[in-house]
C-alpha cells in the first residue's frame, strides 16, 4: 500500500468510494453523491488551502482516501481541522483507514495544526470510532439525533486529537 497525495485522475475512484457510503450508510449525511467533477474540485480546494488530500493505492487502485478540511468558518479556528477518511468496501480490514489517518495526522502536525476533530455518525458499525481511538482521539461530545437518513435519526460523536508541538498564536 502506498499513501500519496491525491491527483485529479483519482477523482472518479474517490467519487465511487464516497457514493457507496452515501447510498448504503450514515457514515456521511450527504443524501446524493457528488460527481467526478465535484470531487476533483474538492481535491483542488483542499490542497489549495495547504491541507492534505491523500489516497491509499493498493495494486494500482485507490482503496481509500482521506483529507483535512478547515473546521468552522472563522479565523479563530485556523489551527483546527476536521478529518475525513473513507475506505473502499473491498479494502476494509486491511489497515487502509489507519494508514490514511496516520498520514493526515503527520501532515497536520507539519502544517502547525493544533487540534483535529472527527465528526462520526453513531451507527451499528464501530470501525470509525475504533480507528480514531486507535490513533489517539478521545471523545469530546455527542450531538443527539442531528442527522436523519434512511428513515432513521442518528447521533454524531465528536472526537478530538491534540497535536504536539502545539501551534503558537500569531
Amino acid at each position: 500500500m502506498i499513501v500519496r497525495r491525491a491527483e485529479p485522475v483519482d477523482a472518479a475512484r474517490v467519487a465511487a468510494i464516497y457514493a457507496h457510503y452515501v447510498a448504503t450508510s450514515a457514515a456521511t449525511f450527504d443524501e446524493s453523491a457528488p460527481g467526478n467533477e465535484e470531487i476533483a474540485d474538492k481535491i483542488a480546494s483542499i490542497t489549495s488551502a495547504a491541507l492534505p488530500f491523500v489516497v491509499a493505492e493498493m495494486h494500482g487502485r485507490v482503496g481509500g482516501y482521506g483529507y483535512l478540511s478547515p473546521y468552522g468558518g472563522r479565523s479563530a479556528y485556523r489551527y483546527t481541522v476536521e478529518s475525513s477518511v473513507y475506505v473502499a468496501p473491498d479494502a476494509r480490514g486491511r489497515g487502509v483507514g489507519r494508514a490514511l489517518l496516520e498520514r493526515l495526522l503527520a501532515e497536520a502536525e507539519q502544517a502547525g495544526v493544533r487540534e483535529v476533530i472527527a465528526i462520526i455518525a453513531v451507527t451499528d458499525d464501530p470501525a470509525s470510532v475504533a480507528l480514531h481511538r486507535g490513533c489517539g482521539f478521545g471523545e469530546a461530545g455527542r450531538l443527539k439525533a442531528v442527522g436523519f437518513k434512511h428513515g432513521r435519526w442518528y447521533d454524531t460523536l465528536l472526537m478530538q486529537r491534540s497535536l504536539a508541538p502545539r501551534a503558537q498564536a500569531d
